[in-house]
């Protein structure tokens, strides 16, 4: 199984986006049974809030299917549970480093790395352009569904 933890600044944006996306495409795949995702923040800012209007409202209108969220902070111990953890920008891979301390078994990675245009994605909640955030989660996904397929971990 391979564990999927995305990590943005309050987990009520993009972090959550990009869970959901996932689970999206894994099960449209056939292959959610390979999976186990999740999604966290660096800050305690959002912690028990739903996710933000504008990502459920993105969700929905790519006919996404998404739970009952409510953000969570990332903890030392998700170090240990998952396989990649997967910030937003690089702010977020400092704060995750920051958290779980040494990442030796190199789980950490931004999700726009695994693309062929790597760059951080802007959180909507200043920009108010989730358009532009899903675009941008997809493009991650696909790179990082790529990658898993080189590496021989997803076949």
């Amino acid at each position: 199984m391979i564990k999927v933890l995305f990590v943005c600044l309050g987990n009520i944006c993009r972090s959550p986006m990009a869970e959901y996306v996932l689970k999206d495409i894994v099960k449209k795949r056939g292959i959610e049974e390979k999976f186990q995702i999740d999604s966290a923040a660096t800050s305690t800012e959002e912690i028990g809030n739903p996710m933000h209007y504008g990502t459920r409202d993105k969700l929905k209108k790519e006919k996404i299917e998404y739970g009952n969220h409510l953000a969570r902070q990332i903890e030392k111990e998700d170090y240990k549970k998952f396989d990649y953890i997967i910030g937003m920008e690089k702010q977020n891979v400092i704060n995750i480093k920051r958290i779980i301390g040494e990442d030796n078994e190199n789980k950490v990675y931004k999700l726009l790395d695994f693309s062929k245009s790597p760059r951080d994605i802007a959180d909507p909640w200043y920009t108010r352009d989730f358009d532009k955030t899903y675009d941008d989660i997809v493009e991650g996904l696909e790179g990082f569904l790529e990658y898993l397929e080189k590496t021989k971990e997803l076949f």
